[in-house]
């Protein structure tokens, strides 16, 4: 759980440093997930082992999809990094049958679904809270 938390962290300081518009962050989302895929898929072979810890990329990925579309204030960016984190280690489905894809796409997808998850439940809360965008 660890290196999962520092990656997301990491991405959170990264997400800060990027100029403050969607474009900026999308273009990042795009490539850390592209490049993910093929750095996980080749740290894969490389350590013959299925989603080795030391892959962080997905992580940084799906933290970046978790407040893609929101303004990232200091609440939007708590919530979004606790709720990404929860669904990160349980799994919810299809989090936990989707690991089973080969190579750097079963690295990667269960943390873009926890990513999906925790940006729609913080939509929800900030629709529900009648929080402007």
């Amino acid at each position: 759980m660890a290196p999962g938390t520092v990656g997301s962290a990491l991405a959170l300081l990264v997400l800060w440093l990027l100029p403050s518009t969607t474009t900026a962050r999308v273009v990042f989302f795009v490539v850390a997930t592209v490049g993910g895929i093929a750095a996980a898929a080749r740290v894969e072979r490389m350590s013959g082992t299925k989603d080795p810890s030391i892959i962080v990329i997905d992580e940084v990925a799906g933290m970046t999809l978790s407040v893609l579309v929101l303004p990232l204030t200091p609440g939007v960016a708590l919530v979004a990094f606790l709720l990404f984190r929860l669904f990160d280690v349980v799994k919810p489905f299809p989090a936990n049958v989707s690991q089973a894809l080969p190579g750097g796409f079963g690295v990667m997808v269960d943390d873009l679904i926890a990513g999906a998850y925790a940006l729609l439940v913080v939509l929800g809360l900030r629709a529900w809270l009648g929080v402007p965008s």
